[in-house]
């Protein structure tokens, strides 16, 4: 799995995602940092990756028939970076599991 984590996310977590040996990128590494949601998820689908959002307006794009884009959609209030990838850690397995089942949008509360 690859992922592509949005602009309204710390870099951090592209960064913890590698130390697991993901392939994680942030917006900004790919120069998308002032892109629409539009651009940013072509980016996603032209390289495989997942996207990681609390963006609603990506829901809206993954939920679009025939478009093979997904999402990793954070349903999280706002939280410090270190409270934020303590929650993904703890999830990490289930995301993994549903994203591997063919789920399209795999949400974390």
């Amino acid at each position: 799995m690859k992922f592509l984590v949005d602009n309204q996310l710390p870099v951090a977590l592209a960064h913890w995602l590698q130390k697991r040996g993901v392939d994680a990128v942030h917006v900004l590494d790919l120069e998308l940092g002032q892109s629409t949601d539009r651009v940013i998820w072509h980016a996603a689908v032209d390289e495989q990756r997942i996207v990681i959002s609390k963006d609603e307006d990506f829901v809206i794009l993954a939920s679009r028939p025939g478009d093979p884009g997904r999402l990793l959609w954070l349903r999280i209030g706002n939280c410090r970076t270190f409270d934020l990838i303590k929650r993904l850690e703890s999830s990490w397995t289930r995301i993994s599991e549903e994203f591997q089942k063919g789920c399209r949008i795999v949400e974390l509360r």
